[in-house]
């Protein structure tokens, strides 16, 4: 039996898309995403649990990414996880898993004037410091060779 690798997320960029060019002019971005559930408690107090994404685009999506995206865009992403691994300087080893997109659609409502404005960020943006200092995310010390940041 086959498997099926497909995520599909609605959510606010945390930070605007970082752009890289490698080799042959193929474009990279890359950006965290937060998608936000609410429910209410026992006592009907309300809940958020707000949980961050590191997205990848290429090509000509990571481009359009650049142009139009800011932080706090809603956008709709599909795409599949991916997950890698490098050694630190260290020699530990680290993992990253990101969600590589094929898909985007803008969500953002658009005023008159034909500007997008951009939607609040979930409550917990502080959070988003903790996700990146803690998460496997690619930091200073990983091979550069063989990713895209």
């Amino acid at each position: 039996m086959r498997g099926v690798n497909r995520v599909m997320l609605i959510g606010n960029l945390g930070k605007d898309p970082e752009l890289q060019c490698l080799e042959k002019n193929i474009s990279v971005a890359k950006f965290p995403l937060a998608t936000t559930e609410t429910h209410k408690d026992k006592n009907g107090k309300l809940i958020s649990q707000t949980e961050w994404h590191i997205i990848v685009l290429w090509r000509g999506l990571a481009e359009l990414a650049q142009k139009y995206l800011h932080k706090g865009s809603l956008i709709y992403v599909e795409g599949r996880l991916r997950t890698r691994s490098w050694e630190d300087r260290d020699g530990n080893k680290k993992f990253a898993t990101e969600i590589v997109a094929d898909n985007l659609i803008m969500l953002d409502k658009r005023s008159d004037g034909g500007n997008s404005f951009t939607t609040p960020l979930p409550h917990d943006t502080e959070n988003l410091e903790d996700f990146n200092s803690n998460n496997d995310s690619p930091a200073d010390d990983e091979p550069t060779g063989t990713l895209p940041f």
